[in-house]
């Protein structure tokens, strides 16, 4: 997160003690679910969707969580990508950071496993330009980036992930600028109980630990339960380890709570609420190479309440309320708290009201909110800043295989004034199978209070001159979609102004960020699938490919001298493919990735699953980096080389 500075921090700050309760308050909540059912032995199969799983309904048919006007998966014009239950389930993952590094035009880079931290981007953007979103609202970080992924969602909570490519200011505002990732919850068909067990290890000794083995081990236990009050889920998770070199130690801690209340036949209460907490040694993840001894504790509260109410059979309007609370505190020298430790406090809260009209001419999305931001600190300060928009979207196909939507996102922030964000993008369907499609839009992001604020001399200063990045993309593509295949590609390019960098001119002086005049990006992609077998065959043979080539272009940066700290990690290339089999109860997949960054070493890296469920237990193997490849996602840190897990999961059914 954010590197040190020789200062203590006199506010009182969240112990450690208030996590220990997780395990025992998940275990009694988890308890009364199930005193509300009568359990039968239940149908489960670790590889095969579960009764909580809409993967039974074809994937062209799952509406994509837009939170504004929602339309099938088949009728996106948009470059939206979806990592569904089943796909999860079967991929040698145990966090969401995993499973996005599967996703092609994610750039995906981790500094641990399990889900320690990571930064993400989009085609070639920087990990600031994502947006994240958990059922629609907004959970990424106004302190930094870096904090972004720090989610309170086990992956045994999560039913899809949707990864929208291009500015998605005009549905979402600012903070959009090259995509979007939102991770959608499951919501529970029957009441169930499930545990998840895993354990594994890289099988190289710790020598500063007596030589213990490099280790990592987690559980996930969730409860569900369905009935005449609404439906209610609940999650929690612990993982720990030594981790896999010299102090990258881990405990992570979530709970995960999200409930649907009915109040008539189409009106209904939603309710979320999550914790999660991230303690892990942080050796060479900042400031290497000093900081060998450093550690990092990150936790983050999300909680939300909305209402659904369809007033008319053409109009409905959902208000909704979220906060989102973070505290980070980095200590550089975990032996000696009264030196060089940096703790920050940040508080976002979004209040916002979503309607939607059906006219004979199309739909029309209209909306407003409010977001206000927070940051307590003691290297970056005291500030906060409010963010108000408002948004109208328009569908409609009422010329003859034409898809249009257009709208506009028109946005105040108290310190940046006033900005819209205008966008369309149309489908024209050829033939039943083929299609095209085209998509022009801009985007913002506002300054991090990391850029605008940060005095951390030596190493990083802020620079409060910053203005807005700003982004003009279009794109354009074909699709195809036929029986059991799935195919499509499109280019785009990206024109953006006064994009961030962090540089400097010497190795000795203080990184800083900079506003630099443009950063142009081009990109084509391909992607296809291929399912060999009908879904309901016991029979299961799936193919996916997919490939990226982006080519960007920074002026100014560059062309002055400056060194730069994020655009090396640019990628030049990215190949992801994957092959997934079923026969009965067992199942194998296998994956690989290939990346090629503007000035890092390529790699290439293999991973397994293979599994076999037997009611109502399931077992699995996960091989990741098979071929135990050294490889660097960020900063100079290696990942783990070959890594091979264990897993067990067991699930009681109760009636639906």
């Amino acid at each position: 997160m954010i590197c040190p500075q020789d200062t203590t921090f006199a506010k009182k700050r969240i112990s450690m003690k208030q996590i220990l309760p997780i395990t025992r308050i998940t275990m009694i909540a988890l308890a009364l679910f199930w005193l509300t059912t009568k359990p039968t032995r239940g149908q489960t199969n670790h590889l095969r969707p579960s009764s909580q799983d809409t993967s039974a309904i074809s994937l062209n048919e799952v509406v994509i969580t837009e939170n504004r006007l929602q339309l099938p998966f088949a009728k996106q014009n948009r470059n939206i990508q979806i990592i569904d239950r089943k796909q999860i389930e079967a991929l040698p993952v145990r966090s969401v950071n995993e499973l996005l590094s599967y996703v092609a035009g994610v750039d995906l880079r981790q500094r641990g496993p399990f889900g320690v931290q990571a930064d993400v981007s989009i085609d070639g953007g920087t990990f600031e330009q994502t947006l994240i979103l958990v059922n629609g609202i907004k959970a990424f970080d106004a302190q930094t980036g870096h904090n972004s992924l720090n989610l309170p969602i086990p992956t045994d909570a999560i039913e899809r992930i949707e990864i929208i490519r291009g500015p998605t200011a005009r549905i979402y505002g600012i903070n959009s600028l090259t995509g979007a990732i939102n991770i959608v919850t499951r919501k529970p068909q029957q009441s169930e109980i499930t545990a998840h067990a895993y354990s594994g290890s890289g099988f190289k000794k710790d020598t500063a630990n007596n030589d213990a083995l490099f280790n990592g081990r987690g559980i996930q236990l969730s409860g569900t339960h369905t009935g005449r009050f609404g439906t209610h889920s609940l999650y929690g998770s612990h993982e720990s380890g030594n981790g896999y070199r010299y102090n990258t130690g881990f405990r992570n801690n979530k709970v995960f709570y999200q409930g649907e209340i009915p109040t008539g036949t189409t009106n209904a209460f939603s309710l979320m609420g999550g914790y999660v907490s991230n303690d892990f040694g942080a050796n060479g993840f900042y400031a290497a190479p000093g900081d060998t001894e450093s550690q990092e504790i990150v936790q983050t509260v999300l909680a939300a309440i909305g209402y659904r109410s369809q007033l008319s059979s053409r109009f409905s309007l959902s208000p909704r309320v979220s906060y989102r609370y973070a505290y980070d505190d980095y200590r550089y020298f975990r032996y000696d708290l009264t030196r060089a430790r940096s703790q920050h406090h940040g508080h976002a809260i979004n209040s916002e009201l979503n309607g939607s009209l059906q006219t004979t001419a199309g739909d029309v999305g209209i909306g407003l909110e409010m977001r206000n931001e927070i940051i307590r600190s003691t290297n970056i300060g005291d500030h906060n800043r409010t963010n108000y928009g408002l948004y109208a979207e328009f569908k409609t196909e009422v010329i003859n295989k034409l898809l249009l939507n257009a709208g506009a996102y028109l946005n105040y922030n108290s310190d940046y004034g006033w900005q819209v964000f205008p966008g369309v993008d149309l489908g024209y369907q050829l033939s039943e199978r083929w299609k095209l499609v085209a998509h022009t839009g801009t985007g913002q992001r506002i300054p991090s209070f990391t850029d605008l604020y940060l005095d951390q001399r030596p190493g990083n200063i802020g620079n409060p001159s910053l203005v807005s990045e700003r982004a003009w993309h279009a794109e354009g593509g074909i699709k195809y979609v036929a029986g059991g295949v799935m195919a499509q590609a499109r280019y785009f390019f990206r024109n953006m102004n006064d994009f961030i960098d962090w540089v400097r001119l010497l190795p000795d002086e203080p990184w800083q960020p900079h506003n630099f005049q443009r950063n142009r990006t081009q990109g084509i992609t391909f992607s296809g699938s291929y399912r060999l077998f009908p879904t309901q065959s016991s029979i299961g043979l799936m193919a996916g490919l997919s490939y990226t080539w982006l080519s960007p272009h920074f002026e100014d940066s560059q062309d002055a001298g400056f060194l730069s700290k994020y655009v090396i990690e640019s990628l030049r290339h990215q190949l992801v493919a994957n092959l997934q089999f079923s026969i009965g109860a067992f199942s194998a997949t296998t994956t690989a990735r290939f990346n090629e960054r503007i000035s890092y070493k390529s790699y290439f890296v293999g991973d397994m699953r293979i599994a076999y469920g037997f009611k109502p237990v399931a077992l699995y193997l996960d091989a990741q980096n098979i071929f135990n490849v050294t490889y660097i996602e960020a900063a100079a840190i290696p990942m783990p080389g070959r890594w091979l897990s264990l897993g067990a999961k067991y699930a009681i059914s109760g009636r639906k």
